[in-house]
């Protein structure tokens, strides 16, 4: 069975209704069971937004110092709420820059010599990988009012096996920016969108009528998906049924494919510095991104900039692929009260309408997401009629074996006008190799 779309932000969609319509414990150190739980009166409070009475049940470890490791385009969110936290807590906080997708192996490496982060970023579908390993502490104090006050689509993105783990503070999805300067009105399918490339890509000139980043998989999930493709099915959950490679999915490959006659570059050329340069320079007419570059593209673009769902694929639809980034404490943290505490802190409605206002990201919490700040933004609001349309990244721990196979797969297929077919039924195989080899240690 393909992926369903039931599941579809269950409420990532509560999360564009409210905007359109206005594994193991992995306790390395065991400290989460000498964490008290929350009180009769703080799940009282839970529906308020309050969490005053949780935090006098859990107060920060005599001498507590905690790190946190942020991406760069997040940092300045972080330094600030790091600076409230202080302030409030008496808790000193200190931040560094790591990739979100470098945090899991650093943390893999440097937690056990008691170098790593107190608290990482997660991405959802990488959720299951650092539970099974015993990487992150579950979300126990704060979880009923994390659930409450939270989309149910996050605490799904948050969760593993049935347990919370994760402090979700912003939902994911891609969809189309443009300038209107170029091009007053976005395309609805990819075939109008080539026509216009026609007129405008010029590769002697560095123009480009679009721009993704052509090699991942992240990016090209319409192109699987829209036509009836997906990548494991039982909801995400079946690792043993991987559908790249599919029919439905090859279908969709070949409009993948006729891209390539307007934007005739190298997947290795394109990134996301890359892109923003092009596009803010207003060499690149249209990107399909995320709404971590919406700060950036609002200061360079303006009025000129506009957002616009995903073209769509052979008459379908597009299909994005969505995620839910959450805070989560590392086992190996020497001060598990204080670091729950920060996650709680940095995640809630506050927090999440700050992240909201520097970064453009989506809010995952209910109340934030019915604030005017969040329903009146075209672009906010944009995000969430694509995410609409969109499929949870799976959690499973294989997850973890699908990136590599699957974007060489991509790269060769746009680089090599290799058959994609075959090249698809390749990464399949790797992926499913990947898979059984972690299934059998």
């Amino acid at each position: 069975m393909k992926f369903k779309r039931t599941l579809v932000l269950l409420a990532t969609l509560s999360l564009a209704a409210s905007i359109t319509a206005c594994g193991g414990n992995g306790n390395k150190t065991n400290n989460a069971a000498n964490t008290p739980a929350p009180s009769n009166t703080a799940a009282e409070n839970q529906n308020t937004g309050s969490n005053e009475a949780t935090t006098e049940e859990i107060k920060p470890e005599d001498g507590a110092e905690l790190l946190i490791w942020e991406s760069r385009e997040e940092i300045a969110f972080t330094e600030q709420i790091a600076q409230k936290f202080e302030e409030k807590y008496g808790v000193k906080v200190r931040v560094e820059e790591v990739p979100v997708p470098d945090q899991i192996g650093r943390l893999t490496t440097d937690g056990p010599s008691g170098l790593g982060a107190d608290i990482i970023v997660i991405p959802s579908d990488h959720i299951g990988n650092a539970v099974t390993t015993g990487l992150i502490l579950e979300n126990d104090v704060f979880g009923e009012e994390t659930k409450s006050r939270n989309t149910e689509a996050s605490i799904v993105g948050a969760s593993y096996d049935g347990k919370l783990y994760g402090y979700p503070r912003a939902a994911e999805t891609t969809a189309l920016y443009y300038n209107k300067s170029l091009i007053p009105e976005a395309p609805k399918t990819f075939e109008e969108l080539i026509e216009f490339g026609k007129t405008f890509t010029d590769k002697t000139k560095k123009k480009y009528a679009l721009m993704w980043e052509s090699g991942n998989l992240y990016f090209n999930y319409p192109f699987i998906a829209s036509n009836g493709g997906y990548l494991f099915g039982d909801n995400g959950t079946n690792k043993d049924d991987i559908g790249l490679a599919t029919p439905e999915a090859l279908a969709g490959m070949k409009v993948f494919q006729d891209l390539k006659q307007i934007l005739p570059v190298p997947s290795g050329d394109i990134n996301g510095d890359i892109k923003r340069g092009l596009f803010t320079a207003g060499d690149v007419a249209m990107d399909i991104n995320g709404p971590w570059e919406l700060a950036a593209y609002k200061e360079a673009l303006g009025d000129n900039l506009g957002l616009a769902p995903v073209p769509t694929v052979l008459g379908k639809t597009a299909i994005t692929f969505s995620g839910i980034k959450t805070y989560d404490v590392s086992s190996f943290t020497k001060y598990p009260n204080a670091a729950k505490l920060y996650a709680d802190f940095a995640t809630n409605k506050d927090a999440q309408l700050l992240l909201s206002e520097l970064i453009g990201s989506i809010p995952t919490n209910l109340e934030a997401l019915e604030t005017d700040q969040i329903k009146n933004d075209p672009f906010i609001s944009g995000f969430a009629e694509q995410a609409k349309n969109s499929e949870p990244m799976p959690s499973i721990p294989e997850m973890n074996n699908v990136w590599g196979a699957a974007n060489a797969a991509f790269a060769d297929i746009w680089n090599k006008d290799v058959d994609a077919k075959a090249t698809l039924e390749n990464a399949v195989k790797q992926i499913t190799d990947l898979n059984n080899g972690v299934a059998a240690e």
